[in-house]
């Protein structure tokens, strides 16, 4: 949850965090970056959600770089959203097949934009 100050009085945003059933939830709508994108897209301001063993959903994401700087093996990078309220650069789990659910990436988002599961990815 964050924090909005306006003229010293606190005001929380809240977004719902990912649904980790958004597989069973939501239809594959396409794919961007060698994942899958889950959900409605209307861009800029809808985007779903992006990959499918490592997932982050466009519309929570703040971009604050904790998964990128916190993940060992490196499965997000950068990618330009332009025009989204939220932020104007996203996660993108484009190197998923990577990932060694360590769980840090999940542990680390502020905003609970991002859910690992190794059984979506057939690996249990």
């Amino acid at each position: 949850m964050r924090a909005i100050y306006l003229f010293g009085e606190s005001h929380f945003s809240q977004k719902m965090p990912i649904d980790p059933n958004f597989d069973q939830n939501r239809e594959v709508s396409g794919e961007e970056n060698g994942v899958k994108v889950w959900g409605d897209v209307n861009k800029p301001s809808q985007l779903g959600i992006h990959g499918t063993h490592v997932a982050v959903d466009f519309d929570i994401c703040l971009a604050d770089g904790a998964c990128l700087e916190d993940c060992p093996v490196d499965v997000f990078e950068w990618v330009d959203t332009p025009g989204h309220p939220e932020s104007e650069i996203k996660a993108s789990p484009m190197n998923e097949a990577q990932c060694i659910d360590c769980m840090l990436c999940v542990d680390v988002c502020p905003v609970d934009a991002i859910d690992v599961d190794p059984g979506r990815a057939g690996r249990i």
